[in-house]
């Protein structure tokens, strides 16, 4: 019944002409009938909950109907969020400003919202930190996020007259210092792991799964869909398990600009990071489902935000699951413990 109420959303709400742009990608690459491919996607989207980005990017087309239902869709997603995630408190998540005060003894770092704060605490930030970070309040995927610096501009009233301006509506927030070991990696932009947690009813965070993005061209964002790459972590050991991969499905054993080798990596101090998130996990447990963004900074693990809406995507990309498993089948388990208990 999810799959089915999941589907007549999307009917309404789909990019057709993207939908055919995919048909027609994969009839050239396999050869099958845009029929047949167009049928088969209609399939996915009522047993798995699978939209026609869900079936391309995981190459569904390739998948039996067993190896299918292994990989967490967005039909999936969409559930466990409705499910698990009170809407009354995802603002708190949805919102950096009121994220940041919630979790601030998590994020470790200072902060300001220049739209509810006077000039007067504003200037005193910017005072103290030269070089700063501006996002706005309910960005994503690291879209009109900007690294300031006070010397780039006349005065500090002059840059705080910029922040000021219509629709710039942003926290401010101090430069995370990445710790040396991942400045090895890329040293360009904070690379972030996402770790997502589960609560159960028992007041008990398991880990999900767990994915670091990576920089790349010079950017300072890792966001995959923003120029950075992501390469599976296996959220026991702390290890990245493969090469990275980028949007354009460029796969990379080595980062391009460090030359580090990426897959076998092994992260210090994860147990502390796994403690954060999962600490973090009981601050609003109304949200049990959620991704954490965490960095791994001079003074060990920190978050960066969290997201009440964790992605699917990310974690089960065809050239991370050879054996042609996704990680369905690992989540299934912990919920139905929660079923159980």
């Amino acid at each position: 019944m999810a799959n089915i109420k999941y589907l007549i959303k999307r009917v309404f709400s789909m990019n057709y002409k993207n939908m055919f742009s995919k048909i027609n990608h994969i009839h050239e690459i396999t050869g099958k009938s845009r029929i047949y491919i167009f049928n088969d996607m209609r399939k996915c989207a009522v047993k798995y909950g699978a939209g026609y980005v869900d079936y391309d990017l995981y190459e569904m087309y390739n998948l039996t109907d067993e190896e299918r239902d292994t990989y967490i869709t967005r039909g999936r997603n969409n559930e466990l969020v409705k499910k698990y995630n009170n809407p009354d408190f995802i603002p708190i998540f949805s919102n950096k400003a009121k994220f940041n005060e919630v979790f601030k003894d998590y994020i470790k770092r200072d902060f300001v919202y220049v739209p509810t704060s006077s000039k007067e605490e504003v200037l005193k930030f910017l005072k103290k930190h030269a070089e700063f970070m501006a996002k706005p309040i309910n960005g994503t995927c690291g879209k009109g996020i900007l690294k300031l610096n006070t010397h780039d501009y006349e005065s500090l009233d002059a840059l705080y007259d910029f922040l000021k301006e219509e629709n710039n509506d942003y926290v401010l927030e101090e430069l995370i210092k990445q710790s040396e070991e991942i400045n090895q990696i890329y040293a360009g932009s904070i690379n972030t792991l996402r770790i997502v947690t589960f609560l159960d009813k028992n007041k008990k965070a398991h880990v999900l799964s767990a994915c670091i993005r990576i920089g790349n061209k010079g950017k300072f964002v890792d966001n995959f869909n923003n120029g950075g790459m992501v390469a599976p972590v296996d959220e026991v050991k702390g290890i990245i398990t493969n090469k990275a991969l980028d949007k354009e499905k460029n796969l990379y054993e080595k980062h391009p600009v460090t030359k580090t080798k990426i897959e076998g990596f092994k992260f210090k101090d994860w147990d502390k990071a796994i403690k954060l998130v999962c600490d973090a996990a009981l601050v609003v447990p109304e949200v049990r489902y959620v991704g954490w963004d965490v960095c791994f900074s001079t003074n060990g693990p920190i978050l960066v935000e969290g997201n009440e809406f964790p992605g699917h995507d990310l974690y089960q990309l065809p050239v991370h699951t050879p054996n042609k498993i996704g990680i369905w089948p690992k989540y299934q388990k912990i919920l139905d413990n929660e079923k159980k208990s």
